[in-house]
């Protein structure tokens, strides 16, 4: 079958398998380009792996650090004549690359909020690895099934107090428009904070830590955002935000837990970026287009891998972590660069449909979002008959 992009709001509907073993490849080759890390983690767990700053982790884990590593996502295979999700033909071709290099990586796809692909995690780790030295926590999802009480959570995207407008970019056509968001109702943040907070991280370094699968000195990682002022009433103000109090709050109880065996548990502030997530976010769209382009203009920009390469290689494996003064991993300090902040917030003044190809990179916006489906790369014949259906060697389904 030819398979093209089919774009349904801020969702992509197909994947191309090709694309993204390409940009899988690509990934790996920003890694590799910049050396080995120093003092990395051998044996490395990313629960969330398949897609944005999960993916990246683990790219960067095992071409940087040299290290084993398992993923743990929840992905769709290929039926018939629908394509895989992208995270599933990212996953393969991570898998095909990792063992041409000779590397240990075993894949789950499951829920990752359930009790059994935790004790199925646990039970190949213990086989296989024996211990982890570090733990990536990179779920993004609009739902969770509580493992103990069989609740079911949705998360929200929404201010909190008053409705919210704003400036907002139409990610299929590039208008500029206005867009208002109700305010939370009834238990919204509560929702919100049981599907994005810290509790599932901690009911994972629990079980982690009980099983004896923990290593003296171990390092997780959740990541989060904090961003400019003009997203505060829809992330850092709103129903995200209150998720993110929650995940410091309990990086801060995971600290203590972990004492015992010399471990450290981490927040770790990361960039806008176009990911399957942020595009989702009201605002958030128009403002990554702006800040590219001034990124770009500057000579800074990031995308997921050159965080993560740079996570690993300058803060979690340097003896240098620079913590901010909340105890805090701030990737996100170019970004937040005052002289990139003033540019950002004048063009946002001024941005409109008709100057936008001039304030900011919606071309670059477009581009990185389709190449997160396998769209868009160099080097792929998007015309030839290709075959959906794509294998993962490792991969453990869990029901």
């Amino acid at each position: 079958m030819i398979v093209a992009p089919k774009i349904r709001g801020f969702i992509c509907t197909t994947a191309h398998p090709q694309g993204c073993a390409k940009h899988v490849a690509q990934q790996i080759s920003v890694v590799k380009n910049r050396g080995p890390i120093a003092n990395g983690p051998k044996r490395v767990l990313v629960i969330g792996s398949s897609t944005g700053y999960g993916l990246s982790s683990r790219i960067a884990a095992a071409f940087g650090c040299n290290a084993a590593t398992v993923g743990v996502f929840f992905e769709r295979p290929s039926e018939g004549d629908r394509t895989a999700t992208a995270g599933w033909y990212n996953t393969a071709a991570f898998e095909k690359e990792a063992q041409a290099a000779g590397l240990y990586a075993r894949s789950f796809n499951g829920d990752a909020f359930s009790d059994a692909v935790k004790t199925e995690v646990i039970e190949a780790i213990k086989a296989d690895l024996s211990q982890v030295d570090c733990v990536i926590y990179s779920l993004a999802s609009p739902r969770r099934v509580h493992p103990k009480t069989g609740e079911v959570f949705k998360s929200v995207l929404k201010p909190i107090g008053e409705v919210f407008t704003n400036k907002n970019l139409n990610t299929t056509n590039g208008a500029v428009t206005e867009v208002s968001i109700e305010a939370v109702q009834g238990d919204d943040i509560a929702q919100t904070v049981a599907v994005m907070g810290g509790e599932d991280w901690e009911m994972w370094i629990d079980a982690l830590l009980d099983a004896g699968v923990l290593a003296k000195g171990v390092q997780t990682v959740s990541y989060s955002y904090i961003g400019p002022e003009v997203t505060w009433p829809i992330y850092k103000n709103g129903t995200i935000g209150r998720a993110k109090e929650d995940l410091e709050h309990v990086q801060r109880k995971l600290d203590a837990k972990l004492a015992g065996i010399q471990g450290k548990a981490w927040v770790s502030v990361n960039k806008a970026l176009v990911t399957q997530a942020s595009s989702a976010i009201p605002v958030v769209p128009l403002y990554i287009s702006l800040l590219y382009k001034v990124m770009k203009d500057m000579d800074i920009h990031e995308d997921c891998i050159e965080q993560m390469d740079r996570l690993f290689r300058e803060r979690l494996c340097s003896g240098n972590p620079q913590p901010d003064e909340t105890g805090r991993l701030r990737l996100d300090d170019w970004e937040m660069k005052p002289e990139v902040q003033a540019i950002v917030a004048e063009r946002w003044a001024q941005v409109n449909t008709e100057n936008l190809a001039e304030f900011g990179d919606f071309a670059g916006y477009q581009s990185s979002f389709l190449r997160l489906f396998g769209f868009g790369l160099d080097g792929v014949d998007y015309e030839a008959d290709t075959d959906p259906s794509i294998a993962i060697p490792s991969v453990v389904v869990s029901e």
